[in-house]
């Protein structure tokens, strides 16, 4: 097991995602039909009566600069270490020089076949695979 670089507590300022304002409010609505249907990605209301907008106690958040997580432990997982999507053999060989600060997460399009290659072959490379159970437990049980 590849030891962690990392030494810093992760804290994370806030772990909610910030919605779409008008997406709160359609499914509030309960049975009433909505014409059209918003994704939850935020985006910055600009209407002149938004009450959002206006930051009005009570309402959704808007996201400010100080909601951001510390730089130097941003985008880093719970284990402590940062993600990186592998789709082949190749891609875990690229991690070699780098197994204290990546870890592999096999894609979600990959075989189980290739899922079994990439985790054999991380195992000597001492490359941490965060979901190498995946589809193989299924597999085995069967």
């Amino acid at each position: 097991m590849a030891v962690l670089l990392l030494t810093k507590k992760i804290i994370k300022k806030r772990v909610k995602k910030f919605k779409r304002p008008t997406v709160i409010d359609t499914t509030e609505l309960g049975d009433v039909e909505c014409l059209y249907v918003l994704q939850e990605s935020w985006r910055r209301p600009k209407g002149i009566d938004s009450r959002v907008r206006r930051k009005f106690k009570g309402v959704t958040l808007m996201p400010n600069i100080g909601n951001g997580s510390d730089k130097k432990t941003r985008h880093y997982l719970p284990n402590g270490f940062k993600k990186f999507v592998v789709h082949n053999v190749k891609e875990v060989e690229l991690l070699m020089m780098h197994n204290r600060t990546y870890c592999a997460e096999i894609a979600q399009n990959v075989s189980t076949r290739k899922r079994k290659e990439i985790v054999e072959r991380a195992a000597p490379l001492d490359v941490v695979v965060s979901n190498g159970q995946a589809r193989l437990r299924s597999q085995e049980d069967e």
